[in-house]
């Protein structure tokens, strides 16, 4: 219903029907999803005249419903009673379909149900490619007579033989099927949870193509990640919140932002490699496939469409190098967008009032760290690679842009200075050795003033981008985590791929739905560490190292040697473990006091205490 909703959401946006095709890529190649489309498309006909006649805002069913009061019936009681019932009809059928885990009969008789007749599994089946809604047809009306927008689904060729490259090889299948179903010049990207959020997101988006100073320098339009279920201090720091209000707009001053992967309006030709020549003139028109001008029946479409979403169709050709989305990286959306500004394009960042587009963040710590594994992972290997704004993108973007990219691609080896940091200071602080200056010291002053001004300007720049100060303590937390989990991992498995010692990494997907027990727990903020987790262990060990130095050390001033000692001596060393044990609450919660099902494993607790009481005898002795 996710999916179904947000695909709703695009059909109904506040532009000519006529002039917008919405196809759905079902990598999975699930007869369900194909069947609530199928249901979609029908509750479509309501819905967009619907939405259109009384404005409405959002227009996924879902959220616009979620967001009716009681009291707000009075305003159109017969409609609104209609569609609510529609809603509910369409909901109730996809779900107990879904319940039962097939089809029953009767659904079955529909044409596009017989492409699963050689169906083996979600990784061996050919291209189901289906028009549901064919925009062009004069009897694709909906319940006002209007003329609705095509609507397609595709499930790409998979075959165990052939490599799909993931997100980046169904997005280019999706380029070439609908240059020769719609082949609009402007194509949009959603992930199948970001729901559109206002309906005029894509005149926004056109005006800057169409503006006549500069728009033909414009690749694409960028809209920033916002999500519906942030809680209110954020506790994953999900909205990653300074980078969407403050970097990515001081990016757009340097040539516009990076390509985030979703929530983008692409210039077709610009996706499928043209290189930016001042010739360039905006002349927006479909061209309509000669075949269509011939009026070619839906059935041979589909027909010679599938080829275009076949397994061999890239071979010897230019897709996934030159054209489409690029292949080989995990974060295939930030080096195709690097690719395209060092064409010569420019991109644009838009962050209206009225936010485009709302996802599903993450409600688990787990998800949150594997999804940075792979961004950081994935920024890491660009810097590496050919494609390295270092180097590849010298000369052809500003160089504030390629700092820009140069800040993020750094992300994973930030790990090897936050690890120092959270590890080493607390060890010599145990063992009574200083490693900053003394508070009677001169130098103990830049010390102190870089990290004062840094969290001072870190805790402005996050309460004035919108947030809390319980939200910018989470989003330290997070800060720290990331650090020591994520890039961590993703820094060990790119050098480690570099130097052959493993294959190609994998695209892993973040989840969408998360069980009630989890989310309630989500929306009381409290901290999720019930998966068993690699990552985990690394952070409860480093929590743990922490606890032990600074009781060690407490002990020891107050049996021998006396806090002021400490004061003078190792004041910054002393805060530092104060702070990384403070911030480690959650971690201490998850170990050694919660009950519930959130709790952190058992296994995970006693492989941490055992690891961190190591570490620090072992350091103790080496020292001694």
């Amino acid at each position: 219903m996710m999916v179904i909703n947000t695909v709703l959401s695009v059909m109904a946006y506040d532009n000519p029907p006529e002039k917008l095709s919405v196809y759905l890529s079902d990598d999975a190649g699930s007869q369900l999803t194909f069947y609530a489309l199928l249901e979609a498309s029908q509750f479509a006909k309501y819905w967009i005249p619907f939405c259109k006649k009384f404005n409405v805002e959002p227009r996924s069913p879902v959220a616009y419903l979620d967001s009716i009061s009681i009291s707000d019936d009075s305003k159109q009681p017969k409609e609104l009673a209609t569609i609510k019932k529609l809603y509910e009809d369409m909901k109730n059928q996809v779900e107990n379909v879904a319940k039962l885990g097939r089809l029953p009969e009767v659904h079955l008789r529909h044409k596009g149900f017989s492409e699963w007749d050689s169906y083996s599994s979600r990784h061996d089946h050919d291209t189901i490619l289906q028009i549901l809604i064919d925009g062009k047809d004069p009897n694709a009306k909906d319940s006002e007579g209007c003329v609705l927008p095509t609507l397609v689904y595709v499930a790409r060729e998979k075959r165990p033989q052939y490599f799909h490259n993931f997100k980046a090889g169904a997005m280019n299948a999706l380029i070439r099927v609908s240059s020769a179903i719609s082949n609009g010049q402007i194509v949009l990207n959603v992930d199948c949870d970001m729901y559109s959020n206002n309906s005029l997101a894509v005149r926004d988006a056109l005006c800057f193509f169409m503006d006549e100073k500069k728009g033909h320098e414009i690749a694409y339009v960028q809209f920033p990640q916002n999500f519906d279920n942030i809680t209110k201090n954020e506790l994953y720091s999900s909205s990653l919140r300074v980078i969407s209000q403050v970097e990515f707009h001081g990016l757009d001053g340097y040539g516009g932002p990076l390509y985030v992967g979703t929530g983008c309006f692409h210039r077709r030709d610009t996706l499928c490699g043209r290189k930016f020549s001042r010739e360039i003139h905006n002349e927006f028109k479909i061209d309509i496939p000669k075949d269509r001008e011939r009026e070619e029946t839906i059935a041979v479409l589909e027909e010679k469409s599938k080829v275009l979403a076949s397994c061999t169709y890239e071979n010897n050709t230019a897709w996934g190098k030159e054209m489409g989305l690029k292949y080989g990286c995990p974060v295939e959306d930030v080096i195709t967008g690097l690719s395209i500004q060092c064409r010569g394009w420019k991109s644009v960042y838009y962050n209206p009032e009225r936010k485009a587009f709302l996802g599903v963040a993450p409600t688990t710590l787990a998800q949150i760290l594997v999804q940075h594994k792979r961004w950081s992972e994935g920024d890491f290997q660009i810097l590496l690679s050919k494609y390295s704004p270092a180097w590849f993108a010298n000369g052809k973007i500003s160089l504030g842009l390629q700092l820009g990219y140069c800040c993020y691609c750094l992300w994973a080896t930030n790990c090897l200075a936050v690890l120092y940091y959270s590890i080493v200071p607390s060890l010599y602080l145990l063992r009574g050795i200083p490693l900053f200056p003394e508070l009677s010291s001169p130098w103990f002053l830049p010390f102190a003033y870089v990290v004062i001004s840094k969290y001072m300007y870190s805790l402005a720049e996050y309460l004035w981008s919108g947030g809390t100060v319980l939200g910018w303590w989470n989003d330290q937390r997070i800060w720290l985590y990331k650090r020591t989990s994520s890039y961590l991992l993703g820094f060990i498995d790119t050098i480690a791929k570099s130097l052959g010692l493993h294959s190609d990494s994998a695209f892993v997907i973040t989840a969408k739905v998360s069980k009630q027990e989890v989310y309630r727990r989500y929306v009381k903020e409290i901290m999720e560490f019930g998966d068993s987790s690699a990552m985990f262990t690394a952070l409860a060990t480093i929590a743990l190292i922490n606890l032990v130095c600074l009781i060690g050390l407490m002990k020891k001033a107050i049996l021998n040697e006396g806090i002021p000692i400490i004061y003078e001596t190792m004041l910054l060393q002393f805060v530092l473990c104060a702070i990384l044990v403070l911030i480690n609450w959650p971690l201490y919660q998850g170990l050694f006091f919660r009950k519930d099902n959130g709790k952190m494993p058992k296994y995970i607790a006693i492989k941490s205490i055992v690891l961190a009481v190591s570490s620090c005898t072992c350091f103790t002795l080496f020292l001694t």
